[in-house]
């Protein structure tokens, strides 16, 4: 808000990452002196805390109807879209089609050791670069890194859909043990989250006895985790996850 003048009005997704055609018309400020100019709508495709869930075509196009009858851009935090692409069976541009900027990482599911790129018209590139510059942004020599980002472009995004059926199988392998629950409607791309029910037993805790198993999950609050499927993590992985899981849980 400070660097960049903006007033933010934040909006409840619903569980599959959306957020209610309603409720984004109900928010957009009136031509009002009193209030900020409403400018902007920012969708997560897949959305992070809501299952790694992916968005539609046919859901941006309603909002894309939206924006166009209130004279607002639309900007795509697509961190993990490629994900949302694959599991939806898509090319990448069908989400992007209705967006006016998309940002994605060539780490996370790509597999990149780091990086992001900013996608949008060559005058909006030119302002983001701008932007970026007056608040010290810039990388000297870059060329490693983007010669990374290429592999990840060219050679990662097909596999991805080895780290949704990883997570689709540890799922899976959750779903049938006492002590945690996993809702497998939404698990659809690498993105899992699991309630814990063994009385007794925190997020805390359980992810500290699975480290100690050799198993990385990230305690959400007090009672879920998250786990995340990638590169690096194996069909056996799972295997071995699951293993630790059983363990763990008594």
């Amino acid at each position: 808000a400070a660097l960049g003048s903006v007033h933010p009005r934040t909006l409840r997704n619903r569980p599959d990452g959306t957020l209610p055609l309603e409720d984004i018309e109900a928010v957009i400020r009136p031509d009002d002196v009193h209030h900020p100019r409403s400018r902007l709508i920012i969708l997560e495709n897949t959305h992070n805390r809501c299952h790694g869930s992916p968005l539609s075509p046919a859901y941006m196009r309603r909002v894309r109807e939206i924006a166009d009858r209130h004279g607002l851009k639309i900007h795509v935090d697509g961190a993990r879209i490629f994900n949302s692409a694959v599991a939806q069976n898509l090319n990448v541009r069908e989400l992007a089609a209705d967006a006016d900027s998309v940002q994605f990482c060539l780490s996370k599911g790509l597999a990149a050791p780091v990086g992001c790129v900013v996608t949008g018209t060559r005058d909006f590139i030119e302002r983001a670069r701008r932007a970026r510059k007056s608040v010290g942004g810039g990388l000297r020599q870059a060329g490693v890194l983007a010669a990374a980002g290429i592999v990840a472009l060219e050679e990662m995004v097909d596999r991805l859909a080895e780290d949704h059926a990883n997570a689709r199988k540890l799922a899976e392998g959750l779903d049938g043990m006492d002590g945690i629950s996993v809702n497998l409607e939404f698990v659809r791309t690498n993105i899992l989250f699991a309630g814990i029910e063994r009385e007794g037993m925190s997020a805390q805790k359980l992810a500290a006895a699975l480290k100690s198993e050799g198993v990385l999950v990230g305690a959400v609050g007090p009672r879920q985790i998250r786990a995340v499927t990638n590169y690096h993590v194996t069909a056996q992985d799972i295997e071995r996850a699951l293993t630790a899981f059983r363990k763990v849980l008594g």
